[in-house]
């Protein structure tokens, strides 16, 4: 049966697995300030601005950040098994805390770059009886904003 959920596809992986990602899905989260978690191909994964950011995973063999490696981390990730979109690595021997962070750090960077976020400010007045309320409104724009 595949996992529905982030806490049920940890839950089944063996413990060194489960703690090696739990560790790794805190550097993500610390790394990435307003990230959102999601469930997606089978896999946890996590958003930034609304864009994919990175997966998680586990193999038979090993642990995984799944999601194009940014530029100039060939050097940095010596010792690992990387590919264009994966770097593997064993649960005894983790991708380092400064290492992981940086990679997300990189990630977000080029979501910011390829998708900058401008953000639209509406004032929209909502009467209540003898009071008017002032609802303060923030639009994130996309690709294809919102016409109005």
């Amino acid at each position: 049966m595949k996992a529905a959920n982030t806490t049920d596809y940890l839950a089944a992986l063996p413990i060194d697995q489960r703690k090696a990602l739990e560790i790794l899905r805190k550097h993500i989260l610390a790394a990435a300030p307003g990230a959102e978690e999601y469930f997606g191909y089978g896999l946890p994964a996590f958003k930034y601005n609304g864009h994919p950011l990175v997966y998680i995973g586990a193999a038979k063999n090993h642990c995984a950040l799944y999601g194009a490696v940014p530029p100039g981390f060939k050097e940095k990730l010596k010792g690992f098994i990387v590919s264009k979109g994966t770097i593997q690595f064993m649960p005894e021997k983790p991708l380092p805390a400064g290492l992981a962070k940086e990679i997300v750090k990189a990630k977000c960077a080029e979501i910011e770059v390829r998708w900058p976020v401008r953000e639209v400010k509406k004032v929209k007045e909502v009467k209540k009886g003898k009071n008017v309320k002032v609802v303060r409104m923030v639009q994130k724009a996309t690709k294809n904003p919102v016409k109005e």
